[in-house]
C-alpha cells in the first residue's frame, strides 16, 4: 500500500533518520513512537509530501488515495463546516465543483449536458451523493452537534475545529490514514468512539500519540524511531514496552545462557498473547503476536525518568473532609454541594465535564483559591503537595536548575550541589542540562522539574492536575509507575486513561447538581449504564 525505501533525513551535521525501509499494508494500524526530538511528526510530514527527504523514496500505489489529519487549525476558516470535511477526498469535491459549475452556466449546452452527466456517473461510483450524509454522520459521532454543520469554520471554538480536521481525514474511507496526535481536545466518549471506529478500519492508519490507551486499543504495530532506524515489532505499545523492558533486562545479565532467555521469552509471548485475546482491542483480532520471532524483541535505547514518590509518614485515618462545597466562575456555576469524605489509601480519580471545575477545585484544596460556599478541612497527619495545571509562576527566574531545585530542600545535606546534581540526574537533567536557565525549559522539562519538587517535598496526598501534559511516553510511563506504587492518597485529574484507570481504586465527578462517587475502577465507571444515567441528570 505505501512503500518507504531507502529513506534518509539529514539536517546539517545531524542524521535523524538513516535508510529506513519499511511497508505499510492494507487492514493495519502502525502506531510510530519514539523519544521526544527522535522525529515522529517529521516522519509523517515526509509521508504525506510535506517534506522531502534528503535521500530514498516514498511510494503510495497507484489509484490509493492518502488523507493526513490538519494540523492548521485556521486553514478552513473562509468555509463552512460540512463543507470542510467534504474537502478531504479532494478528488470527489473536484467533481462536485465542476458538475456544480456546468449546471449554474447561463448558457447551459449540449455538450455540457454530456460532461455533467459522464462526471455525475463517476462521482455516483464513488459515493458521491451519499457523501454530505455521511459527512454530517461523521460529525455528530465526533461531538458536532447538526446545528453547527452548516456554520463556517471561523466560527467554532478551537476544540471544536479539531474535530471538524478530524471528520475530514476521516471522510471518503482513504487507502492511508495519517493522524498525529488525533485525540488531542476530545473527550473520553469521543476517543472511544474513534478507538472503535479504527479498530474495525480495513485500510492502512499511520499514527502519532501519547495516548497509550488509544494506541493498545488500535494499533496491531508498533513502529519505533531509536538509533535514526524505523525498526517493526508486532503487537501494541505496552507489548512492546513491556518486551523492550525484558530484553533490556536479560541484556543485563550476561551470564545467562540462550537457552534460558529464549524461554522466558516465549512465555512472556503466549502470555501476553492471552491476556490480549481477552480484551477488546485490534491487536487480538489480528492474532500476530503468536507469529513474533523471538529476535525482534531488542532493547530500547529509551531513558526514563526516576519518579519517586515517598512520604515523609504515614497519614491516619482523617485525611480529608468536605462539606456543601460550592464554586462559580464568571457568572457560571462550576459544582455545587460537594461532601466528600476522602479515606486513608484513596486514590481518587477525578472528574468533571468542565474542567475549570477540577482546576478551582484542586486550587481550593490546595489553599489558593476561596469557594464560594462550604468548607473543607485536612487531617492533622497529611502533608499535601499539589501539581497545579499551570506551571508558568514557578520559572520565572534566571535561575539555573540547581539553584531552582535547591529552594524546595529541607535539610542543610540536601543543599549540596552534588545532591541536587543527583536528584536532577535522574530526572535526566544531567551534566550541563543542570546548568540551563529555569527560564528556558521546554513543557516537559518544565513538568519534571515540578515532579522533582514534589518528590522533594514527600507528602502523603499528591494532587495532580493534567501531570501527563507535555511529557514524552517514556516519562507518562515512569509517572504511570510511580503513582501505582504510592501508598498514599492521590487526587488525579488526567485525560490519560490509561493512568486513571491503572492508579485510581474511586472515582468523583464535580457537577453544577452535586457530586458522584463510587468506589470502582475508571474503566467500570464509564461503562455503568446507571452512572450514565446520572451524568446525564447531572448535566442537564
Amino acid at each position: 500500500m505505501l512503500t518507504i525505501s531507502n529513506l534518509s533525513l539529514q539536517f546539517g551535521k545531524r542524521i535523524l533518520f538513516d535508510e529506513v525501509n519499511i511497508n505499510f499494508t492494507k487492514g493495519n494500524c502502525y502506531g510510530i513512537i519514539g523519544a521526544n526530538g527522535a522525529g515522529k511528526s517529521t516522519f509523517l510530514k515526509i509521508l504525506s509530501g510535506e517534506i522531502e527527504p534528503t535521500a530514498g523514496t516514498v511510494s503510495l500505489e497507484t489509484d490509493k488515495r492518502m488523507s493526513v489529519l490538519e494540523q492548521n487549525h485556521f486553514a478552513y476558516d473562509g468555509y463552512p463546516v460540512l463543507e470542510t470535511v467534504m474537502r478531504g477526498n479532494q478528488k470527489l469535491f473536484h467533481i462536485k465543483e465542476t458538475m456544480d459549475a456546468l449546471y449554474a452556466k447561463p448558457d447551459f449546452s449540449e455538450a455540457d449536458g454530456v460532461k455533467a452527466g459522464e462526471l455525475g456517473a463517476h462521482y455516483e461510483e464513488m459515493g458521491g451523493w451519499n457523501a454530505e450524509t455521511d459527512a454530517g454522520m461523521l460529525l455528530s459521532n465526533l461531538g458536532i452537534k447538526a446545528a453547527a454543520h452548516y456554520k463556517m469554520m471561523s466560527e467554532l471554538e478551537n476544540a471544536d475545529k479539531v474535530r471538524v480536521l478530524l471528520a475530514q481525514a476521516l471522510f471518503g474511507n482513504p487507502d492511508v490514514l495519517i493522524l498525529d496526535e488525533p485525540t488531542n481536545d476530545l473527550d473520553i466518549e469521543t476517543i472511544s468512539w474513534l478507538e472503535d471506529f479504527l479498530a474495525d478500519y480495513e485500510n492502512t492508519v499511520i499514527v502519532v500519540s501519547h495516548d497509550r490507551h488509544f494506541l493498545d486499543a488500535v494499533c496491531t504495530h508498533t513502529c519505533d524511531l531509536d538509533f535514526g532506524k524505523l525498526n517493526l515489532y508486532t503487537g501494541n505499545y505496552t507489548f512492546w514496552y513491556q518486551a523492550s523492558q525484558l530484553a533490556a533486562k536479560q541484556r543485563a545479565q550476561q551470564n545467562r545462557k540462550a537457552e534460558e532467555k529464549k524461554k522466558e521469552l516465549q512465555e512472556f509471548i503466549a502470555r501476553f498473547s492471552s491476556n490480549v485475546a481477552k480484551a477488546k482491542q485490534a491487536t487480538a483480532r489480528k492474532k500476530m503476536i503468536e507469529k513474533l520471532n523471538i529476535e525482534e524483541i531488542k532493547p530500547s535505547s529509551r531513558r526514563y525518568p526516576a519518579i519517586i514518590f515517598e512520604q515523609e509518614r504515614e497519614a491516619g485515618d482523617q485525611i480529608l473532609e468536605i462539606k456543601e462545597l460550592e464554586k462559580s466562575k464568571d457568572g457560571e456555576l462550576l459544582f455545587s454541594n460537594i461532601n466528600l469524605n476522602l479515606k486513608r489509601g484513596d486514590k481518587t480519580a477525578v472528574l468533571s465535564k468542565n474542567s475549570l471545575a477540577i482546576t478551582d477545585f484542586f486550587q481550593i484544596l490546595a489553599g489558593e483559591s476561596q469557594p464560594d460556599k462550604g468548607s473543607f478541612s485536612w487531617g492533622i497527619t497529611t502533608k499535601q503537595s499539589c501539581l497545579p495545571l499551570d506551571n508558568t509562576n514557578y520559572f520565572q527566574t534566571d535561575d539555573s536548575l540547581i539553584d531552582w531545585l535547591r529552594q524546595y530542600v529541607t535539610t542543610d545535606e540536601e543543599r549540596h550541589e552534588e545532591y541536587v546534581r543527583g536528584f536532577l540526574g535522574r530526572m535526566l537533567f544531567s551534566g550541563d542540562e543542570a546548568l540551563k536557565s529555569a527560564k528556558v525549559l521546554s513543557g516537559g522539562e518544565k513538568m519534571r522539574c515540578m515532579f522533582s519538587r514534589m518528590m522533594l517535598y514527600k507528602a502523603n496526598v499528591l494532587m495532580l492536575d493534567e501531570p501527563t501534559n507535555h511529557l514524552d511516553l517514556e516519562s507518562i510511563t515512569a509517572l504511570n509507575n510511580s503513582l501505582g506504587n504510592f501508598k498514599g492518597n492521590i487526587l488525579l485529574a488526567s485525560h490519560d486513561h490509561e493512568l486513571l484507570s491503572t492508579v485510581c481504586d474511586r472515582v468523583i465527578e464535580l457537577t453544577p447538581k452535586g457530586i458522584i462517587d463510587r468506589y470502582m475502577s475508571y474503566d467500570e465507571y464509564l461503562q455503568d449504564p446507571k452512572i450514565k444515567e446520572m451524568r446525564e441528570l447531572y448535566y442537564a
